[in-house]
């Protein structure tokens, strides 16, 4: 089934993100070379694609998991969270209708 991964980041996480981003883009790659990954991509705080110094509010990825609880340890598992950017993440299952 494929689960969102709705991540907030805590303030001012933007040197933190940019340095943790290699490791978090690897675990991303890892699912789309194994086709689980429909989309992923952060949340700029202003209403830009690039952002600059204003940061990131958090991400988003739906992928496919077997199970609500591997989505669950796959999200607390990133690198990002484990470097204390995230402040708060939510795994709900996503029913994919379009397109």
């Amino acid at each position: 089934m494929l689960y969102a991964i709705i991540s907030e980041d805590v303030p001012n996480s933007l040197e933190a993100r940019l340095k943790t981003r290699p490791a978090h883009l690897e675990r991303l790659k890892t699912l789309q070379s194994q086709g689980r990954l429909l989309l992923a991509g952060p949340h700029p705080a202003i209403d830009v694609n690039d952002p600059g110094s204003a940061g990131f509010t958090g991400s988003l990825v739906v992928a496919e998991f077997s199970s609500q609880e591997v989505a669950n340890e796959w999200a607390n598992a990133d690198p990002y969270n484990e470097a204390g950017i995230y402040a708060k993440i939510i795994v709900k299952p996503f029913k994919k209708v379009l397109p």
